[in-house]
């Protein structure tokens, strides 16, 4: 039977803990990830795969579920995003999260079609990934802001490619004006600081806010604008004209 993955608290009264499989080939990254997560009484360790082969047939054999996949896109025989594939078909609950030395706009776009849920690059990782992994769970989708700025880049590229869309034409105009007031100033303040990457923690000691209260906005602006993730959230608002460039 499937347990919920985004049950915070157990049966037992105890907070949920989420189980975290690697998949990474430097076997330096592997124990640095493994440490991070051991030291954190929210994750437990299922263990690691450095191979796409060697996680696709743990995937297929395991009978826990993951809840996270911590996952490398550059695999000796592949690309992580089969592993995500697999894992996102076979357990839906399952949430990936990416740490990659690739920072290029089709791999984080085809990571967030392929299911993952945040993109990090490697040399921005968190000291503490484990705590990155604990507020994914609550609801946050991290992506560093320098992999942020580049795929809002890309998106702006791809819709001044698109016929009618370029510079302010009349219909853009009557969008923007009939959108703009969508969200509120506190969501659009949210918004904009997920755009340029911080976590819903840094949010709230930015903002004077509580975690609660930011994960209340967020939750707010997801269904504003009809979207799932913080990624989603941040195109559909530049698509409707509603986020400004990150600066």
């Amino acid at each position: 039977m499937l347990h919920p993955m985004n049950t915070e608290v157990q049966d037992d009264g105890m907070p949920r803990r989420w189980g975290v499989l690697v998949v990474e080939d430097d076997s330096r990254a592997r124990a640095f990830f493994e440490a991070s997560v051991q030291r954190s009484p929210r994750l437990f360790w299922l263990g690691s795969a450095g191979t796409v082969q060697e996680a696709r047939t743990w995937l297929a054999a395991t009978a826990t579920i993951p809840d996270v996949l911590l996952v490398d896109l550059g695999m000796p025989d592949g690309t992580g995003l089969d592993v995500i594939r697999d894992a996102v078909a076979r357990f839906p609950g399952c949430e990936p999260l990416v740490v990659s030395v690739f920072g290029d706009e089709e791999n984080v776009l085809a990571s967030i079609e392929a299911g993952a849920v945040g993109y990090i690059h490697k040399d921005a990782a968190p000291e503490d990934i484990a705590q990155t992994i604990v507020e994914m769970k609550a609801g946050a989708s991290p992506i560093s802001p320098m992999i942020a700025r580049r795929v809002l880049a890309k998106y702006r590229s791809l819709q001044a490619a698109v016929p009618g869309t370029t510079g302010a034409a009349p219909a853009e105009t009557a969008l923007d004006e009939a959108d703009r007031g969508l969200l509120s100033a506190r969501e659009h303040e949210v918004l904009t600081l997920i755009a340029r990457g911080f976590s819903y923690a840094e949010i709230a000691r930015l903002k004077g806010l509580s975690v609660h209260t930011v994960q209340t906005h967020i939750k707010n602006l997801y269904g504003k604008l009809a979207v799932h993730s913080k990624s989603e959230a941040v195109f559909e608002a530049t698509r409707l004209g509603l986020l400004s460039h990150p600066g």
